[in-house]
Order: C-alpha cells, then structure tokens, then sequence
C-alpha cells in the first residue's frame, strides 16, 4: 500500500514539473515572438524613414531646380525685353539725331544761300546809289526772316530734346518697375522652397518623436513580459517547493 502512495506522489511531483516547465517554455517563446516583433517593427520603421528621406530629398531636388529654371528663365525673358526696348529706344534716338542734323544742314544751306543772295542785292544796288536806301531795307527783311526761320529751327529741335528725355526717364521708370517684380518673384520662389524645406524638417522631427514613441511604448511591454515570466516562474518553482515539502 505505502509503495502505490509512493508511486502516486511521485507521478504527481513529476506531473507538476512538467506543467513548470512547458509554462516556463512558454513563456520564453513569448518573449522570443514579441522580441522578433519588436525587431521587425523597428527594421520596418527605418524603412520607412529611408523611404521617406529618399522621397523627400529627391522632391527638394526636384523643387529646386524646378525653382532654379523658373527664375533663370525669368532672367533670360527680363534681359530680352529690356534689350529690345533699349534697342527701339536707340532707334529712335538715332532717328531723331539724324532729323536734327538735317535740320540743322538744310536751315545752314538756306542761311549760305540767303547770305550770297543779299550779298549780290547788296552789290547791285551799291551801284545805284540812289536806292542804297531799299537795299538796307531789303536786308534787314532778309535777315528778320533767318532769326525767326533759325528761331522755329532751334525750337522745334529742343522741343524734339525734351520729348527724348521724357522717354528716356519713362523708359528708367519701366526697366526699375521690371526689376522689381521680377526680385519680388524670385524672393516668393526663393521663400517657397525654404518652407518646403522647413516642412521636411519638421516632418523628420515628426517621424523621430513617433520612432522613439513607439520604441518606448514596446520596450515598457518587453520589460512587463519578463517581469510577468519571472513571477510566473517564481510561482512555479515555489508550488514545486511546497509539493516537495508536503
């Protein structure tokens, strides 16, 4: 009787420690799966965050020499325009000396001629010394009428000069208005692509908190898994105790 009691408490001590230890096997493959999940979590996110540096340099990249021709192209459109402007502004001014010169060549040829005519009068009616009197007449008319012809001459020459000058400050006014808006556009390019930039650090800032958030998060369940495993292998080495004692 006292050997089949014997055979039973031992069947039962080793029926205990079986259970023992497939919980403490158990337990261990626990911590093994959320160990491998933990790692495969964490590979992932650097993935992810690779991915994602690799998008987002390649977008600044692009954006910027996307940016970078834009204004270039602004340039090239901005010198083209003030080059023609300049160069019809030239034209004109060319135009406008050339008509001056004229002026000035056929206002000399009448006065030359004028003077040999008034020169020939003169000598005719020097021989004449009865009508010396309408010859000094007769000059003076000649003469009144050059100053007032060279007069309308030099008037209309200097009301040409003033018109070009008007030009000339209006075409100023245009070019600094055109410079302008151009620096503006640039400067709003420029100030586009820094946000974009900015945005992009702040989203790897993002990424980071959320990283290290997460790897907080299962760092705090890997420690409460192992602490769960040692009390329940505590327990189970202090049931063994008390069987074996009893």
């Amino acid at each position: 009787m006292s050997k089949v009691v014997g055979r039973a408490k031992r069947a039962g001590k080793d029926s205990e420690s079986q259970r023992s230890e497939k919980k403490r096997i158990s337990a261990e493959d626990f911590d093994l799966d959320i160990s491998s999940d933990i790692k495969g979590i964490i590979s992932a996110l650097h993935q992810i965050r690779e991915r994602a540096q690799k998008d987002d340099q390649k977008k600044s990249e692009e954006t910027i020499a996307s940016v970078a021709l834009d204004i270039s192209s602004m340039l090239d459109d901005a010198k083209s325009k003030l080059e023609k402007d300049r160069q019809s502004f030239a034209k004109t001014l060319l135009k406008s000396s050339k008509e001056c010169e004229l002026s000035l060549k056929d206002g000399i040829a009448k006065f030359q001629a004028v003077y040999e005519r008034l020169c020939k009068e003169k000598a005719l009616h020097l021989q004449a010394y009865e009508d010396s009197v309408n010859c000094n007449l007769l000059e003076e008319e000649e003469e009144k009428a050059f100053d007032v012809k060279a007069e309308d001459m030099f008037n209309k020459y200097e009301a040409e000069k003033k018109k070009l000058l008007i030009r000339y400050e209006q075409q100023r006014k245009r070019e600094k208005a055109m410079l302008s808006e151009l620096e503006k556009a640039c400067g709003d390019k420029i100030a586009a692509v820094e946000g974009s930039l900015r945005k992009k650090k702040q989203d790897d800032k993002c990424f980071n908190m959320l990283r290290k958030s997460l790897g907080s998060f299962l760092e705090s369940e890997l420690r409460r898994s192992k602490e769960d495993k040692a009390q329940l292998v505590i327990g189970c080495k202090a049931k063994d105790d008390s069987k074996l004692h009893a």
